[in-house]
């Protein structure tokens, strides 16, 4: 994010975010217990940088386990476990619904916003033959592995489950993960396996947009409409109304920030 004056609202509002998001080596997570904090704390994590949204491993501020290596190899030396280990914590949900099926880390309270939305997808996804197959077979056998799958069903897992993963209504979870990395393996479950509380909602994005503005404090506009997955439920007017609504706020044009966020 661009440099702006502290004495400007943008300017304090970055300040504000430096902070909160924990942006600077002086804040940097030194336990798995601080990395569920701060989960708590803004509600929703990416694993890795890539935009606004606060990151579980930009806030390690640890140098990459393979520095001249890409993907895993740029994931933090010693914590990159704690991916899989704060996926299991109570009320930590992660998801594959952010932008390219980025992992999306939410706590209890931004998972009940989600839910209305994933649950709308189930019956979404349930029209086509093939991932319906899956998600039956899922709420009947429970949470699955990719062998347990491929032996029931006889099909390939992985070309069936990244759509399921992208839109929510299915996820992947490490069993038995520790906290430098270990894990037994990998178990596929519906989401309302794990997340059986079915709150009131309409399933629209807009309480999700705005506790993400939340979490980063301040954002481009341009790159809300991309951090959810479900681009076919984004109102290209989304922005707009939540801020005439006072729910959001221009701090400068081209920018948004929530109201309580400065």
């Amino acid at each position: 994010m661009g440099a702006a004056r502290s004495d400007t609202r943008l300017g304090r509002l970055q300040e504000r975010r430096s902070f909160l998001c924990r942006l600077t080596p002086d804040r940097a997570l030194e336990t798995l217990d601080e990395a569920a904090g701060f989960l708590e704390e803004r509600g929703m994590l990416t694993r890795t940088p890539d935009s606004s949204l606060p990151s579980l491993f930009e806030a390690c501020h640890e140098e990459p386990y393979a520095p001249d290596k890409p993907g895993f190899g740029q994931w933090p030396r010693t914590k990159w476990g704690w991916s899989f280990a704060l996926a299991r914590r109570p009320g930590v949900y992660a998801t594959k619904v952010h932008h390219r099926s980025k992992t999306l880390y939410v706590s209890a309270d931004v998972a009940r916003l989600l839910d209305p939305i994933i649950r709308a997808e189930i019956e979404r996804m349930r029209e086509e033959d093939d991932w319906a197959l899956v998600l039956d077979h899922l709420q009947a056998a429970g949470p699955s592995t990719s062998e347990d799958l491929r032996t029931e069903l006889g099909l390939k897992p992985k070309e069936l489950l990244a759509p399921l993963e992208l839109c929510g209504t299915v996820v992947v979870r490490a069993i038995e993960p520790a906290e430098a990395g270990m894990v037994e393996g990998f178990e596929y479950a519906r989401w309302d396996q794990i997340h059986t509380e079915a709150p009131p909602g309409d399933g629209t994005l807009d309480d999700l947009v705005v506790a993400a503005v939340r979490a980063a404090v301040v954002a481009t506009e341009r790159e809300v409409p991309r951090w959810f997955a479900w681009r076919w439920r984004f109102d290209a007017n989304l922005v707009d109304r939540l801020v005439n609504e006072g729910r959001l706020e221009r701090p400068e044009p081209g920018w948004v920030a929530a109201p309580a966020s400065g």
